[in-house]
């Protein structure tokens, strides 16, 4: 099945964008991560899946927000450890 791209569906998913990321700028790490996650993923599963584009896209979504949160919570956490350790230095 192709989809016709169309300006309505070109300014829709420019919108959706724009509506993302202005949502990650105030987000911490992770649910910047998981944002982020979930768009590759979701663009990497409708890619590999040829048979099924909205299922591979689901599941690239699933796995991409999962992955993108461990990797910006890991991050956030990072810098806490760094906050704490130079407020002991003061």
């Amino acid at each position: 099945m192709r989809v016709r791209q169309t300006p309505f569906m070109t300014s829709i998913a420019a919108a959706l964008v724009a509506a993302a990321l202005s949502f990650a700028i105030g987000c911490s790490n992770a649910g910047a991560g998981a944002l982020l996650g979930s768009a590759v993923g979701a663009g990497t599963g409708a890619a590999i899946d040829h048979n099924n584009r909205g299922r591979g896209a689901l599941i690239g979504a699933a796995v991409g927000a999962g992955a993108g949160y461990i990797a910006g919570n890991e991050i956030d956490k990072s810098k806490q450890r760094k906050e704490d350790r130079q407020e002991e230095e003061y």
